[in-house]
């Protein structure tokens, strides 16, 4: 990807906000994805052939997942560090998320469908906020 298609995603050519806008993003969307699993865990899991047991638990994981990337792309400056985890997380995240279903999950034909496109759209995620990142570190120097 490019720079410009990058600046396109974003909004903006200003690296530092394409890397806070791209983390927001990330926290509206797994937060939304986590009160979903809170409050709807029974539903939910009937129709993606998980247990709700396991979907309250991941909801509650994600809310605060969110809440932590939230707080990064609220900050004028997101430190380096912290985007990093971030970026590593969500790769890990959609790394397990199919391992999950290749390996010992049993999802209905949609809970597969699901799964493999939220990893995708968190591995996108880290695609995003990684190049965003680079991109304000070429920057800076």
């Amino acid at each position: 990807m490019s720079a410009t298609q990058l600046a396109v995603l974003a909004r903006t050519v200003e690296p530092q906000r394409m890397l806070r806008r791209f983390l927001a993003l990330d926290a509206v969307v797994t937060g939304t994805n986590a009160v979903a699993y809170l409050a709807l865990a029974g539903p939910l899991g009937r129709f993606l052939g998980a247990g709700s047991g396991l979907l309250f638990g991941l909801g509650a994981f994600l809310a605060v997942y969110a809440a932590g990337v939230g707080l990064l792309a609220a900050r004028p400056h997101p430190p380096t560090p912290g985007v990093r985890i971030v970026v590593e997380a969500n790769l890990a995240w959609a790394a397990v998320s199919l391992a999950a279903l290749a390996l010992w999950l049993a999802p209905t034909t949609a809970g597969a469908v699901w799964t493999v496109l939220q990893a995708l759209t968190v591995a996108g995620f880290a695609l995003l906020q990684h190049m965003a990142l680079k991109a304000r570190q070429l920057n800076q120097d």
